[in-house]
């Protein structure tokens, strides 16, 4: 774990709606308000709640709040649980030191359905974040959390992978301690499993 990251420290979650990216971003600064930070989360919601693009900006600090907005190309690690919100994000907030951490799993809007255009592939879309950061994994988010009953589980996936980048000051424990006041008792199990399932993924890379 990093205690000493740097002032502000800039993260964002971007995804889609109805991927659980708000909440995503909430568990987060609560734990990390536990430890002593000041956390402002600044969240943008594309044209429909459910399938436009969500957006939540993270600054933490130890010294004071922050606007809730970062700075284009300040982002110091972006979680994007879609991936062509991956490539979107970090091009307008990115930076070639950024770390990105994006699912692989697709989400695909109107006119790719419609036909109207093409949805690239991975490959690609791995080439096109090469090519804007230096760091960037990859993780089955979704397909670990189907594995587990419950697609949604893919944020809390992607935040036990966060854990285990080591970039921010949160734990296990941390984790159990907030989940533990946001879900009903019969979900803790499920989602301290995503969590763990995440940081192991991370790991494995």
């Amino acid at each position: 774990m990093n205690d000493s990251i740097k002032d502000p420290f800039n993260i964002i979650i971007t995804g889609v709606g109805g991927q659980g990216n708000v909440m995503a971003s909430r568990i987060l600064g609560a734990m990390l308000s536990r430890r002593g930070y000041r956390v402002t989360i600044g969240e943008t919601f594309g044209v429909s709640q459910r399938g436009g693009s969500v957006m939540s900006h993270l600054r933490i600090s130890k010294k004071s709040a922050w606007s809730p907005q970062i700075p284009r190309g300040k982002a110091d690690v972006i979680v994007a649980l879609e991936p062509i919100e991956a490539i979107r994000t970090t091009a307008a907030y990115g930076s070639p030191e950024s770390k990105v951490l994006a699912n692989t799993r697709p989400i695909y809007p109107v006119q790719v359905i419609a036909g109207e255009t093409e949805y690239p592939s991975q490959e690609t879309i791995e080439e096109s974040l090469g090519r804007l950061v230096r760091w960037a994994k990859f993780l089955n988010a979704t397909g670990e959390a189907l594995l587990l009953g419950n697609a949604i589980l893919g944020n809390v996936i992607m935040i036990g992978a966060l854990s285990a980048m080591e970039a921010l000051p949160f734990t296990r424990a941390d984790f159990e301690s907030v989940i533990t006041g946001s879900v009903t008792a019969d979900k803790i199990g499920v989602n301290m499993q995503a969590f763990d399932r995440g940081a192991a993924l991370l790991k494995k890379q």
